[in-house]
């Protein structure tokens, strides 16, 4: 995004207009005249704008509270290098300001300098596998490069272990075709009676994927892009928008801050286009939304223990026991649980997590139906980076200078946090045509500490490393939904209903230290990646007040059966959002009001194998009323984007072929932006259109294919820049492809298989500007396993051609890595 050139005087007077923040300096320190390429128009966060004037300025800014003070930059150096007994340089040895935030790694020749370090007396740790860590206390002077000459390290042998495998499943029927579900559509439809465009990723696909990662498993919806977030939750980008994992067993949920653990899922439906008239705006996005299906109790007793081990130090051990608790089996119990450790192929990072999830149903007459379900997963990891460009020079990750497996920060600024998920259902019959659902879901989410790590690449061998500390962090997600579904006859027309209301609260607490600009490095004089005491050092927590939001919906759906082939649905939701004020920040909170229909049209051209089908389908966004220059406030609409699709679908010879084909497209008409006079308005728009293919077959018994491309041009057609306008939206590659093909003997050596599969992302934008753009690339995977009633062992090996891969913060990807899974079932 193209941006305007202003004196500093200026942008910082309009971020004391737009913010609560003031900003304090001397002007004898401080020249105000300097032009700064500044967008006023951009909606990014402070902390995001700050890392741009610092990389502008050469000034430091730092936040107390809700002041910002800006001082020029000033420190001392320290250079040496760092030997063995044997007198021999060592290379990547870590050298670390203990208190301090700056660090680097020895080069080759096992020298190291370091620079903008503060004035006194530091302590500078050196540490390199296979030798003792040392201490050295040295005074630094403000504009001196202090000479320490040669350090010598002693040797400490250890013992460094690395396991490398993989995992595969039972499969001699068409495992990937289970298309039924009663959460799409909260109705009992089939693929073929649903308008709908959804993917379905069984639990035995999952399984003979050798997957334990849900970001690995949604690859095979076709044109579904994953990427963990900075914040440590998951997103995926399908139909040119983004979306986290927001919907379990259909009701609300969050990862926006903690882990997610794929041992309690039997499997993942992907809904494709807005969402909202059945789910809300909560939970999906205008590409549509993930819903996570759990296990749960069956009536036969079974267990399953499974250990999968591979690279990077690959541990993992789940079970899952299920088992009836009285004779008549109508109280079913089960657990699933996982422990999970693994390192990060990066130099430093890992992800240790345990998940225990129990459920029960009760069966207590033969009208009722009770299920509790609880989930509760703790998660210690490291989380990506975030690469912010800022330089001309740098157009896609392979221009930046650093090391592949390099990181800029040590793995114990880590992440800690903890989430527990409570769903519970009463199901009631009514009568032989009508019954009534009641749910009730609460999803909390924990962060006890989380460090956040920003970098700035001023240049393809320069950047300034960042740190946001949050936590504790709390948000709380309570649903109350009762939905009544039946059917009934008005003369020959048949009618499938859905009358349903949801109640959803949220509550949060937020403490936070505000992304700061830590040091900044030059990647060909080495560096050390930062600590967490060093990101410590001089962090200013903030309570950060979070207001109270109220949704209450109501909700309907009318499928009308014109005859055997022809049917239409009719669906409308209403829903009023109340956000509480927060008299702190002078907020007056707001509420709003959004109608979503949904209409859509089937008709089966071969009753059961083959219908058309034809869709409008709404979502919208609750957005805030805008503070305008003159001192008044603007009610802004919902954000709205409505998309029309047309396609077919075929189920044939018994369901051992399935297509689904579609093209769509989704317009936003009025997205906010700020005009010439710096007022908002709303008339905003984008376009998102493309086409959406799968094909699921079993042409012969035993062998199973899945394949899916997506075609998707996603373009910003209005915006406060001019000079967007036209451009690609990002985070959107045009092409997506995936391909997952599987056999497994039928007679001889019964139980045998192995599989392939592929994974082609285009490259696309990070930013609607269209300069900084990720690579496109293909992914081979393969497996190998065996499968009897009482055991099976799988074999894994992903990413077969070791390519080098980024993910949307410009994270490098794993390189060719191996995993090996045996599992017990008795």
């Amino acid at each position: 995004m193209s941006a305007n050139k202003l004196p500093l005087k200026e942008v910082l007077s309009q971020m004391e207009e737009q913010t609560t923040f003031t900003f304090v300096y001397s002007n004898t320190l401080v020249s105000l005249d300097k032009l700064i390429a500044f967008d006023p128009y951009r909606n990014i966060s402070v902390s995001d704008i700050l890392y741009q004037l610092e990389s502008q300025t050469a000034l430091k800014f730092d936040i107390t509270g809700r002041q910002i003070s800006i001082a020029p930059l000033g420190y001392g150096q320290l250079s040496g290098t760092v030997t063995g007994p044997d007198k021999q340089p060592l290379e990547y040895a870590s050298i670390v300001v203990l208190g301090e935030e700056i660090g680097l790694s020895t080069s080759s020749d096992g020298s190291f300098y370091l620079s903008r370090i503060s004035e006194g007396n530091k302590e500078l740790e050196i540490r390199m596998v296979g030798y003792l860590p040392q201490t050295i206390r040295v005074n630094v002077q403000k504009d001196r490069n202090i000479k320490l000459g040669s350090i010598v390290l002693e040797e400490d042998i250890r013992q460094l272990d690395q396991v490398e495998v993989s995992d595969r499943p039972e499969g001699n029927v068409n495992i990937f075709a289970e298309k039924e579900t009663a959460y799409v559509a909260r109705m009992p439809l089939t693929n073929l009676e649903n308008p709908q465009v959804y993917n379905v990723i069984t639990g035995k696909l999952i399984k003979e994927q050798v997957t334990f990662a849900i970001q690995d498993a949604i690859r095979n919806a076709p044109g579904a892009v994953p990427v963990i977030n900075p914040s440590g939750g998951l997103s995926t980008f399908f139909r040119g928008f983004g979306i986290g994992v927001n919907s379990r067993n259909g009701m609300e949920t969050s990862s926006e801050r903690s882990a997610l653990d794929i041992a309690n899922l039997e499997r993942i439906e992907v809904l494709k286009g807005p969402s909202a008239t059945l789910f809300g705006a909560s939970v999906s996005s205008f590409g549509g939304l993930v819903n996570l299906v759990t296990k749960k109790p069956m009536e036969e007793s079974r267990t399953e223990i499974s250990y999968t081990t591979g690279s990077f130090g690959l541990n993992r051990l789940s079970a899952d026991i299920n088992t009836p608790l009285n004779k008549d089996k109508s109280v079913l119990f089960r657990l699933n649980t996982a422990l999970h450790k693994q390192q990060s192929f990066l130099d430093y990072g890992f992800n240790n997590t345990l998940l225990l999830a129990p459920s029960l149903t009760y069966q207590v007459t033969d009208r009722l139906k009770l299920l509790v379900d609880v989930e509760y997963l703790k998660a210690n990891n490291t989380q990506p980076m975030n690469f912010i460009i800022n330089s001309p020079d740098i157009l896609q990750p392979e221009d930046i200078a650093l090391d592949y497996r390099a990181t800029l920060y040590h793995e114990n600024a880590d992440v800690k946090n903890y989430s527990t998920k409570l769903f519970a259902q009463a199901e009631y019959r009514l009568s032989d045509t009508f019954h009534s659902t009641t749910l009730f879901s609460h999803v909390s989410e924990n962060v006890d500490y989380s460090y956040q790590r920003p970098v700035i690449w001023t240049s393809p061998t320069t950047a300034m490393r960042a740190a946001g500390i949050y936590g504790p962090v709390y948000n709380g997600y309570t649903n109350l939904q009762q939905n009544f579904n039946g059917s009934l006859t008005t003369g020959s027309v048949t009618h499938k209903l859905l009358v349903g209301a949801n109640f959803r609260h949220f509550s949060g607490k937020f403490l936070f230290s505000e992304s700061r600009v830590i040091d900044t490095i030059d990647l060909t004089e080495g560096f050390s990646p930062l600590t967490r005491q060093q990101l410590d050092q001089d962090a200013v927590f903030i309570d950060n007040p979070t207001a109270d939001q109220k949704t209450t919906s109501l909700y309907a759906t009318d499928v009308v059966e014109l005859g055997r082939k022809l049917s239409l649905m009719l669906a409308l939701r209403v829903d009023h959002f109340d956000r509480d004020p927060l008299e702190e920040l002078d907020d007056d909170g707001f509420s709003q009001t959004s109608l979503a229909p949904k209409l859509g049209a089937v008709y089966q051209f071969v009753p059961e194998k083959v219908s058309i089908f034809a869709n409008y389908m709404s979502g919208f966004q609750n957005v805030a009323p805008a503070l305008q220059p003159d001192g008044s406030r603007l009610t802004l609409d919902p954000l709205f984007a409505n998309q029309a699709e047309a396609g077919v679908k075929l189920e044939l010879l018994n369901k051992k072929l399935s297509f689904t084909g579609s093209y769509y497209n989704i317009r936003i008409d009025n997205a906010t932006r700020i005009d010439e006079n710096l007022f908002t308005v709303q008339d905003g728009k984008q376009e998102s259109k493309g086409l959406d293919l799968e094909i699921i077959a079993e042409p012969i018994t035993g062998l199973n294919i899945l394949a899916g491309y997506a075609y998707n041009d996603n373009r910003i057609i209005r915006a406060s820049d001019e000079s967007i306008e036209g451009n690609k939206a990002a985070n959107a590659p045009e092409n997506v492809a995936n391909l997952w093909v599987s056999y497994t003997l039928q007679q001889a050596l019964k139980g045998v298989g192995v599989g392939f599969g592929a994974n082609w992302v285009d490259r696309f934008y990070r930013t609607t500007a269209n300069t900084f753009f990720i690579p496109e690339y293909t992914m081979l995977n393969a497996a190998m396993h065996y499968n009897s009633e009482k055991w099976g062992i799988q074999i894994k090996a992903n990413n077969l051609t070791d390519i080098r891969y980024w993910d949307h913060y410009g994270n490098a990807q794993a390189p060719a890595n191996f995993a090996a899974n045996f599992s017990l079932r008795f």
